[in-house]
């Protein structure tokens, strides 16, 4: 276990942790590379964070592949991502199985822009992996937050036309239930890598209360050590998902703060002047 993670809480490991793995084309920039370099390199961070939150415990690890968004890219760099995708399910599916990973893939891959190789390869991968338990690792691929939010909505929809579904029995929970993976429980930790501080149309519905940690690390530069630099940050949070904690009232010596638009008696002098 390396040093980082040695410091941590083992009871406050968080169940879920999704990471958008961002900063790939600037690595390979920042060398004088193309970009589809900087994708190459961010596969063996990922392994290296898949085996760090095995050694952790996570039960859940999502990753953020490609986007909805990402079809906007250069084609040639859309189609290396397809084919590296490819090799990538080719090389690793057995190593994954092996280490008792359940691969799980989320997004809409109705679009027929996507190779049918590309399918082929990720349905293997889930059937082989299908019965494993130590750690689920979800690859957002062709995924976008408010695509999967409007899809299911649609089906609520149609479930509703049809008169399966009443209107009045449409809750929240009615939603979650019909998202691309409704077993997967929400974030307690997003992860950003290269210091760009938003969501990007991640996991919408789901982060709805998840600590946000920003890292400036790239991602081919991350790696489990970062992955528990990153939930040492999560564990020194207080988690609250709305509530609230007063500090003001711990100690039971300290006086109340006055009324709203009253002043307090050690402040009332020279006031009278300041009307």
């Amino acid at each position: 276990m390396s040093e980082p993670a040695a410091s941590l809480d083992p009871e406050r490991i968080p169940r879920h942790v999704a990471i958008i793995m961002d900063g790939n084309g600037r690595w390979a920039n920042a060398r004088g590379l193309h970009r589809t370099a900087g994708h190459a390199r961010g596969e063996p961070a990922l392994f290296d964070v898949g085996h760090g939150a095995l050694d952790l415990g996570i039960e859940w690890l999502t990753v953020y592949t490609f986007s909805t968004e990402n079809w906007g890219r250069d084609p040639d760099e859309v189609a290396f991502l397809m084919e590296f995708n490819v090799d990538l399910l080719e090389r690793r599916r057995d190593e994954l199985d092996e280490l008792g990973v359940r691969v799980i893939f989320i997004g809409d891959h109705q679009d027929e822009r996507i190779p049918q190789a590309v399918l082929d390869r990720m349905r293997i991968a889930e059937e082989q992996t299908a019965g494993n338990t130590k750690l689920n690792m979800v690859y957002a691929f062709n995924y976008g937050g408010r695509s999967e939010i409007a899809a299911a909505a649609r089906r609520i929809a149609e479930e509703s036309a049809a008169g399966t579904l009443s209107p009045a029995d449409i809750d929240e929970n009615t939603v979650a239930q019909r998202l691309y993976l409704s077993e997967m429980p929400d974030p307690d930790l997003l992860i950003r890598t290269s210091g760009e501080q938003r969501i990007s149309n991640y996991l919408l519905w789901q982060v709805a209360y998840s600590e946000l940690v920003f890292t400036p690390v790239l991602w081919p530069d991350f790696d489990r050590r970062e992955l528990a630099n990153c939930i040492a940050e999560y564990q020194a949070r207080e988690r609250r998902y709305g509530g609230a904690i007063d500090g003001f009232f711990d100690d039971p010596a300290r006086p109340l703060p006055p009324p709203q638009g009253e002043v307090p008696p050690q402040d009332a002098e020279g006031v009278e002047g300041l009307r």
